[in-house]
């Protein structure tokens, strides 16, 4: 048989046939045989591309996320210690960068991660969030698996959508501090009373947060006040 002439499927179709009745079989058999082998192949390529499809399908989120890295440097301002780490918006690449960078527990005290939107930048300054505010949490930096678990599962219900006014969400933050880490989840109109307290009902429904209190802060005090002496609106 010249190359040219080569047909890799009926070389293909003859070999079944022969394996099942043998290189002397009946001749007729091994043509039927054949044929059938040769009928199937498009069938089980059909079957392998959609394999091959749904092995690369990746499940899109409804936003394109940022994840931001900030630590402290006194030789910095603050804006020049937040990092850009990268951006996703499927499930899969989420979780690709989630098991990829450290777990909350093993940063070091003074670092930061946040998660927000892409386009909004997780500062009070920023258009978007300086007329905002956050549901915030403290929590024992004793407890770490606690923390990490919270983390995760709030990133999971924000990417995730899992509020209504998701319109309203911006992004979470998790500050590691000396004494408490916190945790929380920033809103961008302060004003809207019944978008926040939905959010913030949601939040602790989710979380299974009942022995946990929760605060919303609104930025413009958070700027004028600090950590836990920042006035309250609203506690849950």
């Amino acid at each position: 048989m010249g190359y040219d002439s080569y047909d890799g499927s009926s070389v293909a179709a003859q070999g079944q046939a022969e394996a099942i009745y043998g290189v002397n079989g009946n001749m007729a058999e091994q043509q039927m045989a054949a044929t059938a082998a040769v009928e199937l192949q498009p069938s089980l390529n059909r079957v392998l591309s959609s394999i091959d499809y749904d092995l690369n399908f990746k499940h899109p989120l409804e936003h394109t996320w940022t994840l931001w890295h900030w630590e402290n440097d006194r030789n910095k301002a603050w804006s020049e210690m937040l990092s850009d780490v990268t951006s996703f918006n499927t499930v899969e690449d989420f979780f690709s960068v989630y098991y990829f960078i450290k777990p909350p527990s093993n940063l070091k005290v003074f670092n930061d991660y946040m998660v927000f939107k892409q386009g909004i930048r997780p500062m009070w300054e920023d258009d978007i969030n300086k007329e905002g505010g956050r549901w915030v949490m403290f929590l024992d930096k004793e407890h770490k698996e606690f923390v990490d678990k919270l983390w995760h599962d709030l990133l999971l219900c924000t990417i995730g959508e899992c509020f209504e006014y998701s319109d309203q969400i911006c992004g979470v933050v998790i500050n590691v501090r000396n004494k408490a880490s916190k945790i929380s989840l920033w809103t961008k109109d302060a004003n809207n009373e019944e978008a926040i307290l939905t959010i913030g009902q949601k939040m602790k429904q989710l979380l299974m947060l009942s022995d946990v209190e929760l605060q919303y802060q609104v930025h413009k005090d958070a700027m004028l006040q600090a950590g836990p002496n920042v006035n309250a609106i609203y506690k849950l």
